[in-house]
């Protein structure tokens, strides 16, 4: 595993585990993320939000890992699964592109089917 997909997992783990301190550790202090190709979130905007999901979602894991090392990063496909609060079935698929400089990811950019998250969306906003 290269150090890129070491840190990739690293991060994902940390979410899977509701560890925003492990979490940020691996995050630049200059971090920037996006979700399909949204507003540009910070690092305790991106936190705040893998926490809110971490506590709506019973049983949250990532499942169908592939990562790969990029020359600036990473590239990481999973599958989101969980129990969402109505009862419902989280299972949503989604693509990371990361970049990393100096040890920390710098820039994540997701890009998620949109119509698999509106059990998440909805979980999100009640």
């Amino acid at each position: 595993m290269s150090d890129n997909t070491f840190l990739a997992r690293a991060l994902f783990d940390a979410f899977q585990s509701g560890d925003t301190a492990a979490a940020r550790a691996l995050l630049s202090p200059e971090f920037r993320g996006s979700q399909n190709g949204g507003p540009q979130m910070d690092a305790d905007t991106l936190l705040a939000f893998s926490g809110a999901v971490y506590a709506k979602v019973a049983n949250f894991r990532y499942e169908e890992i592939m990562c790969e090392a990029t020359p600036s990063g990473f590239v990481e496909e999973h599958t989101v699964r969980g129990q969402l609060p109505d009862g419902g079935v989280l299972d949503l698929r989604l693509c990371v592109v990361g970049t990393v400089e100096g040890g920390q990811i710098t820039e994540l950019r997701e890009y998620l089917d949109s119509a698999g998250a509106v059990g998440l969306a909805k979980a999100l906003a009640g």
